[in-house]
């Protein structure tokens, strides 16, 4: 076992969260971090409908690094593809959605800096999706989500 001599050491298997095909893992929250950074791993299933939507936040920069397989980040219109090894800054404020349009699963590793994003959004966008039972979520509070972790939703699909 790893020992820290000051900070925090965290098993990424401590909580897996699912938020419909996602896996999310947090390492780092806002809380260890004194609030310098968020960090996260994400893992994207091949040939899966992404439920994140569009969006944009004007609270922190998301840094995104390629650990497996190839997704496609679109910002402000343009896409992006991202694998291993690659890094994408999404600035403040920029309209952003991910999409994995292989067939291999692909992870990332993803930074929100300062760490103002944590896994309390993923938790309650579980939760909206496991209310729709399948079926398509509840967009209004999907909606109320997002806004209230500091993420705008997009007008139109980006």
């Amino acid at each position: 076992m790893v020992q820290a001599v000051r900070g925090v050491v965290r098993d990424p298997s401590d909580e897996t969260i699912h938020v419909g095909p996602l896996v999310i893992r947090f390492l780092v929250s806002g809380a260890d971090s004194g609030g310098s950074l968020a960090m996260f791993e994400c893992g994207v299933p091949g040939g899966e409908p992404i439920p994140a939507p569009s969006h944009s936040h004007d609270g922190f920069e998301e840094t995104i690094y390629g650990l497996e397989g190839v997704l496609t980040w679109t910002v402000d219109g343009a896409p992006v593809e991202i694998g291993p090894r690659q890094v994408l800054c999404i600035p403040r404020g920029a309209v952003h959605r991910f999409d994995n349009h292989g067939a291999a699963d692909a992870k990332v590793l993803i930074v929100a800096t300062p760490g103002v994003f944590g896994p309390a959004y993923f938790r309650e966008i579980a939760a909206v999706m496991a209310d729709a039972a399948g079926g398509p979520p509840d967009h209004a509070r999907m909606g109320e989500v997002l806004r209230r972790h500091g993420l705008t939703p997009a007008l139109s699909g980006t």
